[in-house]
């Protein structure tokens, strides 16, 4: 499954769709970059917000892959690809980009399930 996503680089707020925001643990679908990167790895969480950062403070495209740790103790690989732009101007620019979700979770001992 895939799923777009965009931030607004002037209010700090993104918006993701209804499927990522429920695989986030989200129950709304505009939040802050810490509300939606809480849930993932503990070791790849200042990896991706240092990914953020660079693209808020200069125009370029990133890309990163994690784990979501979901309620059943299962973790959900996420992928995503993001691009920035606009931010000529100080306080404002967007950055947006794409969720991809395969249809596997990861046991904690590392053994792939398929999802249905």
């Amino acid at each position: 499954m895939s799923e777009r996503w965009s931030g607004d680089l002037s209010t700090g707020l993104f918006q993701l769709g209804e499927k990522a925001s429920a695989i986030h643990g989200l129950n709304e679908s505009e939040c802050g970059l810490l509300n939606f990167v809480r849930c993932y790895d503990p070791a790849d969480r200042n990896h991706v917000l240092e990914l953020f950062e660079q693209a808020a403070t200069s125009c370029s495209s990133f890309c990163f892959s994690t784990t979501i740790s979901l309620e059943s103790g299962h973790k959900q690989p996420v992928f995503c690809i993001g691009e920035s732009s606009g931010l000529e101007e100080r306080y404002s620019g967007t950055i947006h980009g794409i969720f991809f979700f395969p249809r596997f979770l990861v046991e904690s001992a590392g053994k792939a399930l398929l999802r249905q």
